[in-house]
């Protein structure tokens, strides 16, 4: 008996965590309308086919999709090019896709940005957005990035690759930029900066940010969507052997054996 219930308690906690968390709506309908990630044709994405997601032919291009959520691209972990624009994102945290190569996400209404994992990011294409601070230092292979337009105050370029280093940062709130190269960036990189901008290599930022370019207090807030028994089945109880699913991808289990 005790075997049996063993079983029956593993086999729903095994069919939570097949599928990617997708909140949103418009996000959740692209990556499910696409055959060449929703390879099974059914109706949600799984973490093995996130996984699989690689090379330019099966490249994210979701913009202009009203997408304001960008919850479970965390699970594309082999993601190469993302092409995001033209949406209402506010958080684009992308510390898991550690092979993206290439990433667009102009236009947005972006306050945090992670990239700080992305070692292979060669391409940054970040205008029209709401960043206040950005720091690429751990992204050696970027040689073309553009932050035009957006609100930064601090910006940290000193990743190591400042002779091919492309940067465009005009429209911004930026005095002092942080620099490998003091005497390069004077002379090559002017255009990409308003006039009155200078490069040092140690601007002495008042709160230097992190890799990180904001960083968001996480709610504790969580609704209840849906509460289930033992069997995955869905029920109105809340005092029986359940597991209580919350908006937030998280599965609370709460066993009672009477």
């Amino acid at each position: 008996m005790k075997k049996l219930l063993l079983i029956l308690l593993c086999l729903p906690m095994i069919g939570f965590g097949q599928n990617v968390y997708i909140p949103d709506a418009n996000f959740k309908a692209y990556l499910v309308g696409n055959s060449s990630i929703n390879t099974n044709g059914d109706t949600e994405i799984q973490v093995s086919e996130a996984a699989a997601v690689t090379g330019h032919f099966n490249a994210i291009n979701c913009g202009g999709l009203n997408i304001s959520d960008f919850t479970g691209i965390e699970y594309f972990t082999s993601l190469t090019e993302l092409y995001c624009s033209n949406n209402q994102i506010t958080i684009l945290d992308l510390s898991q896709n550690t092979a993206l190569i290439e990433l667009d996400c102009n236009d947005n209404q972006l306050i945090s940005l992670d990239v700080s994992q992305s070692v292979n990011l060669i391409s940054l294409e970040c205008q029209s957005n709401l960043l206040e601070c950005l720091d690429i230092s751990n992204n050696p292979a970027l040689t073309e990035v553009n932050f035009q337009s957006n609100l930064l105050e601090q910006l940290n370029l000193k990743n190591g690759n400042w002779s091919i280093l492309e940067p465009n940062a005009l429209s911004n709130n930026l005095t002092c930029v942080e620099v490998d190269n003091i005497g390069y960036a004077t002379n090559n990189w002017a255009g990409g900066f308003d006039s009155f901008v200078t490069f040092n290599t140690n601007c002495n930022y008042t709160n230097p940010c992190t890799t990180v370019s904001a960083i968001q207090e996480n709610s504790t807030n969580k609704e209840l969507l849906k509460v289930t028994d033992i069997l995955g089945r869905e029920t109105k109880q809340t005092n029986q052997p359940l597991f209580y699913i919350y908006d937030d991808g998280t599965v609370e289990k709460r066993i009672v054996i009477e």
